[in-house]
C-alpha cells in the first residue's frame, strides 16, 4: 500500500526551489574554482537588471564564462557613499540588483556594508545567496579548533600598528578568550606578519592556507616558527589566509593562568582582589571567575 506523502515543511530543501529574487541581492561568486558558483547564483546574475562589482573587467569575466550579459557598474570603497542614493531610487522603481565582490562573499573584507545599512534603513528588500568564503574554508581545513573562531580581515600594513592589534587580542586573551583568529595576508609581508604573530602570541599552532580552490591550493599546518621557516625558503604566492589557534595549555599570563596560580594559596576573595589589580579587569568579573574555578575543583 502507497504511502501518503506528508506536506513540505518550510524549511524541506529538496525541491530546489526558491521565491524570484527581487531587490539587493547580495551574490557570492568562487573564491578560485569556477565550478563553485551555484545554480542560485547564475539565475540570480542572470536575471536581474544590475550588478555592482568591485571591478566591471573581473566580473566581466566570471559573467562572460557563464553567457551572462546583465550590465555592470562600479561599486567600491572609494564610491560606494556617492553611488548610494542612486542605488535606492532603482530599488524604489522595483529594479533588482545584485551585489558581488571580485571574489567569495560581499561585504567580508570588501565593500558593500554601508550599501546594505542604506537599503535596510531606507526598508527596501535585501537578501543573499550564500558560497565560497575563504576563511571559513581555511578554517576548516586548518585543522585548528573551528568554534569559536574571529575573523578580522587584513591586518595592518604596518608594523607598529600591527602589532598593537595583535597585542590587544592578546590582552583579550589574558582576559579569558579563547579562539581562532583568521586574517587575510598579501604574500609579500606575509613573514613579517608571521614574526609578529610569534612575538605578541608566542610560538604556538597556526596555518596558512593559499590560494584554495584553486589548482595550487596548499594548505602548511604546524607552530608559527615553522611556517616561517616554510616560507621563507619557499615565498608564498597567490590569496593568503592567516589562522594561529588558542593556547593549547593554561597561559600562566590569561585571567584563569593567574587565578588558578593565585587560588593555589590564598583565598577566592584575595585571588580576585591580587588578579583584578593586576590585570585591571573589574573585580567583580574577576570573582565570579575565581568562584566557578574554586568550585569545579
Amino acid at each position: 500500500m502507497p504511502v501518503a506523502a506528508s506536506a513540505a515543511s518550510p524549511d524541506d530543501l529538496r525541491d530546489g526551489q526558491s521565491a524570484p529574487f527581487h531587490g539587493l541581492v547580495l551574490v557570492s561568486t568562487p573564491i578560485g574554482n569556477l565550478g563553485d558558483i551555484s545554480a542560485r547564483a547564475r539565475i540570480a546574475l542572470n536575471g536581474c537588471d544590475l550588478i555592482l562589482c568591485e571591478d566591471t573587467r573581473r566580473t566581466g569575466r566570471l559573467l562572460a564564462s557563464m553567457d551572462i550579459h546583465t550590465r555592470t557598474e562600479p561599486l567600491h570603497e572609494h564610491n560606494e557613499d556617492a553611488r548610494t542614493g542612486s542605488v535606492l531610487a532603482k530599488l524604489r522603481n522595483n529594479q533588482t540588483i545584485a551585489l558581488v565582490s571580485d571574489a567569495g562573499t560581499p561585504l567580508v573584507s570588501d565593500p558593500g556594508y554601508r550599501l546594505v545599512r542604506a537599503v535596510i534603513e531606507a526598508g527596501l528588500t535585501v537578501t543573499a545567496i550564500p558560497g565560497p568564503n575563504a576563511a571559513v574554508t581555511a578554517l576548516i581545513l586548518s585543522g585548528l579548533p573551528p568554534l569559536p573562531f574571529m575573523f578580522l580581515g587584513f591586518p595592518p600594513a604596518k608594523q607598529a600598528a600591527r602589532r598593537a592589534a595583535f597585542s590587544s587580542l592578546r590582552a583579550a586573551e589574558r582576559a579569558g578568550l579563547s579562539t581562532t583568529f583568521i586574517w587575510y595576508e598579501a604574500p609579500h609581508r606575509l613573514l613579517e606578519t608571521l614574526e609578529d604573530l610569534q612575538l605578541v602570541f608566542g610560538d604556538r599552532a597556526a596555518a596558512v592556507a593559499r590560494e584554495l580552490t584553486k589548482y595550487y591550493e596548499t594548505v602548511q599546518r604546524g607552530n608559527v616558527s615553522r611556517l616561517t621557516e616554510v616560507f621563507t625558503r619557499e615565498p608564498a604566492r597567490g590569496e593568503i589566509t592567516v589562522l594561529i589557534g588558542p593556547p593549547e595549555t593554561d597561559d600562566p599570563e590569561d585571567l584563569d593562568g593567574r587565578l588558578r596560580a593565585a587560588l593555589a594559596t590564598q583565598t577566592v576573595k584575595d585571588a580576585a582582589a591580587l588578579v583584578s589589580t593586576a590585570t585591571g579587569l573589574p573585580r567583580k568579573i574577576v570573582y565570579a571567575r575565581a568562584l566557578q574555578i574554586h568550585s569545579e575543583g
